[in-house]
């Protein structure tokens, strides 16, 4: 089968929980001997990473980017505010883009184009025109739910009103464009559902990210270590970390005084590189992820919004490790809070969670290997890739 996978950004190296989520979808196919092509949008925020990209990925996928700029411009996102147009979709238009898509399709036939994100739509009827494939949308998340609940907890009244409008433009582009595509692959069924009752009459499959879990038995792990992970040029991220650090995290060193609380990710906000806060180190972006997850204990995930699945959380359970997180940080993922996963989602329950973890270590490890357990059986990206090409070929059957 070939498919033309179009992404937002690049997919390699997998950086990110969005590039994590693409490029488990490529590998699982090209493992499956399908022939895959990328083609994917560039930008300041996403850059090319010629110098961590390998000659097997590039040859294997036919790489090609295109950049776009999708900086913040005040005029234009005035006049899409004034338009009630989506500024979120409205970044992503290329010229540039549309024209090497337009030569891709020109060039060869593909069984399914496969297109990684709403903000892609735009380029919709062109693909129409130059190609006979099904195209199919991957819901990362359900795009307007993350802005709703961003909107909701923002203290800036201003700020606050102008989320919501923002939201409630992405909103009615979500609606208006779901049932042009052929059909809709989402992240979790919870997202699948909420897209059902936006009104989406196309075929929907729930699909979660896929992964291998690793073997990080030598791995020396640091006692009464905490950790967080993530890209924090994401405002759902900045969010949470903000609460944590500003609502749990005293009331948890002054209980638990011998707690470290590790702070990684990429795009780390120098505020928070120059933190100075007893118990917390900040380390910003790490070289191996997996390896810096392997070192550390507890995996804490405090998100108050956001949408989809939590791409990080797999691959903390993935190394057996505990994860206490809110429930919106947990969503979409087949878990058992007390059994492979712990929630909370006050400070209070933070607190309770970890006192549970510090005072009974056979639970916190217990959790651990529950997690990693779950994992392995529920997303095998080999079990996940043979669901995406019965979908697909449900999709083309119907054709």
């Amino acid at each position: 089968m070939k498919i033309l996978q179009l992404c937002n950004k690049p997919p390699y190296p997998p950086v990110d929980g969005g590039t994590l989520a693409m490029n488990s979808i490529t590998q699982g196919l090209l493992a499956a001997d399908c022939e895959v092509r990328v083609l994917s949008i560039c930008s300041d925020k996403h850059p090319v990473r010629k110098d961590r990209m390998t000659q097997e990925y590039c040859e294997a996928t036919r790489f090609e980017a295109v950049y776009v700029d999708l900086g913040i411009h005040p005029l234009d996102a005035a006049v899409a505010l004034l338009c009630g147009d989506s500024y979120h979709v409205k970044r992503f238009e290329s010229k540039a883009f549309a024209a090497k898509l337009r030569e891709v399709l020109q060039e060869e036939t593909f069984d399914i184009v496969h297109v990684e994100s709403l903000f892609l739509t735009p380029y919709l009827p062109l693909i129409r025109k130059y190609s006979q494939a099904p195209v199919l949308l991957r819901a990362h998340n359900v795009e307007h739910l993350i802005w709703q609940r961003i909107a909701k907890s923002e203290r800036n009244p201003f700020k606050r009103w102008y989320l919501k409008k923002l939201a409630l433009a992405l909103g009615a582009y979500e609606r208006e464009h779901l049932n042009e595509y052929d059909g809709v692959v989402s992240i979790t069924e919870n997202d699948a559902n909420l897209l059902r009752e936006m009104g989406c009459r196309k075929p929907i499959v729930s699909i979660p990210f896929g992964i291998n879990p690793e073997s990080l038995e030598n791995v020396e792990v640091e006692p009464n270590s905490l950790f967080h992970l993530g890209s924090m040029d994401w405002m759902p991220n900045q969010e949470g970390i903000k609460w944590f650090l500003e609502e749990i995290w005293p009331k948890v060193h002054e209980e638990m005084p011998q707690l470290t609380f590790y702070l990684a990710g990429r795009k780390m906000p120098a505020e928070l590189m120059q933190l100075e806060m007893e118990g917390v180190k900040v380390v910003g972006e790490v070289p191996d992820a997996m390896y810096f997850i392997a070192t550390k204990q507890i995996n804490i995930v405090p998100l108050l919004s956001g949408s989809g699945i939590r791409v990080k959380i797999i691959e903390a359970m993935s190394a057996g490790k505990t994860v206490i997180a809110t429930t919106i940080g947990a969503e979409g993922i087949a878990y058992t809070d007390g059994r492979d996963l712990l929630v909370a989602d006050t400070p209070e329950q933070f607190v309770q969670q970890l006192r549970r973890c510090v005072e009974d270590p056979e639970f916190c490890q217990s959790v651990g290997r529950n997690a990693y357990s779950l994992i392995a059986e529920e997303y095998s990206n080999e079990r996940l890739t043979q669901k995406m090409l019965a979908f697909y070929q449900k999709i083309l059957n119907r054709e």
